[in-house]
């Protein structure tokens, strides 16, 4: 990540000395958009069409649906559950698409089967250049020793079957390998993240810094089941996140990103009990509403993650990460710098520095090893991921030049 201030920090080297700020201010903007979302074509429990116009309604500019082990393509009968909510779902969506929009049957026990849409066939019906994008993705849902390994595939162009492997970590190198090759024969920019840690312990930190290629994971999920926070003995997203980029930058890898995402499963019941939408999503700093270019814009790192913060700027020139937040009225920002000193890189995701305030700036020195801003709002999130939770908003990190 070079900046966030809606220009090039490159601007301020020269390397675009003949361009305006106004000109390069210009060639971006941001586009908010979730990674991880499910529908009735794996466990989630609403239509896709239901689904996407929710999001659109709700300001995203791009999102997915990552069902597990599947694209929606192909002729898929989803067989109703015998429950209120089911029942009440689909007769909302019979409402609003019509008999001539929603194709069902009846078995001979009078049990509704819907035929659910493809992607390519609902994706036509949300998408406006410029304006919505659905992403074709894939929940690459694997296991290694009854522990859940799951991965996100996102701008997939084929499915990729499971790859198993002989440990957690060999799991995920075949996969993260899988995609490499896919993305080398086709030529189109993809990646595969990590999912919720944390849901059922299945992934380490250890797990994590013995893969070669990886560049994103979850530091947020919304789903109530993936222990975010971690426990006593387990750590939490953000002190995994610190670790594995200690030891990163130590075996000379690439920076990791951190991703905030819904894992919406939920769309009838809106409770803490639910993985319901609206959790946690992405806010990409992009020249266009596009596949290839969102993709590429998060793999420079332009983007932050959030659960309810925006931000105003975030820029970095090299040597001083500058944060801004977009002040809501009655709402107080603590602005938190996480990094790692290279003299005792044991000691990862120190606090370097805590300020009050809807700005703030970190410099970094010569024995810092990267850092990253955390921003804290006082506001509480709407429908949280657990009770009592403030919206919060996470930088990417960066290295001093």
């Amino acid at each position: 990540m070079r900046t966030f201030l809606l220009y090039l920090s490159i601007f301020s080297i020269g390397i675009f000395s003949c361009a305006t700020k106004e000109q390069l201010k210009s060639t971006k903007q941001w586009y908010k958009g979730n990674l991880h979302t499910h529908s009735y074509w794996s466990d989630g429990d609403d239509y896709p069409e239901m689904i996407m116009d929710w999001y659109k309604s709700h300001d995203y500019d791009f999102v997915v649906l990552s069902d597990h082990n599947t694209l929606a393509e192909g002729e898929k009968w989803k067989l109703l559950p015998k429950s209120p909510s089911h029942e009440a779902g689909f007769e909302k969506y019979l409402a609003k698409y019509g008999e001539s929009g929603v194709e069902y049957r009846k078995d001979s026990v009078g049990r509704i089967e819907v035929k659910l849409k493809t992607l390519a066939e609902y994706a036509p019906m949300f998408e406006e250049e410029g304006e919505f994008l659905i992403i074709k993705s894939q929940e690459l849902t694997d296991s290694y020793d009854k522990k859940p390994l799951h991965m996100n595939v996102t701008n997939i162009r084929e499915k990729i079957e499971p790859q198993g492997g002989n440990s957690v970590s060999e799991v995920m190198q075949r996969s993260l390998d899988k995609v490499k090759a896919q993305r080398d024969s086709t030529g189109v920019p993809m990646f595969l993240h990590i999912n919720h840690p944390n849901f059922i312990w299945a992934i380490t930190p250890e797990d994590i810094i013995a893969l070669d290629g990886e560049r994103f994971f979850e530091v947020f999920n919304g789903h109530p089941q993936v222990h975010n926070y971690g426990d006593s003995l387990r750590p939490s997203m953000e002190v995994l996140w610190d670790k594995v980029q200690s030891a990163y930058l130590q075996a000379n890898k690439p920076l990791l990103y951190g991703l905030a995402v819904d894992d919406a499963h939920n769309y009838h019941v809106f409770d803490e009990n639910s993985s319901n939408p609206g959790r946690g999503w992405v806010m990409v700093l992009s020249e266009s509403l596009e596949p290839a270019s969102l993709v590429e814009a998060m793999e420079r790192g332009d983007f932050y993650s959030s659960t309810g913060v925006t931000l105003e700027s975030v820029d970095f020139d090299g040597k001083t990460l500058s944060v801004g937040v977009q002040p809501e009225q009655g709402v107080t920002y603590t602005i938190q710098f996480f990094g790692t000193k290279k003299s005792n890189p044991e000691a990862s995701g120190v606090l370097l520095k805590d300020e009050q305030g809807q700005k703030a700036s970190y410099t970094l020195d010569a024995d810092d090893m990267y850092v990253r801003a955390k921003i804290i709002s006082s506001k509480l999130k709407e429908n949280p991921y657990q009770l009592g939770d403030t919206e919060v908003a996470w930088t990417q990190p960066v290295l001093r030049d």
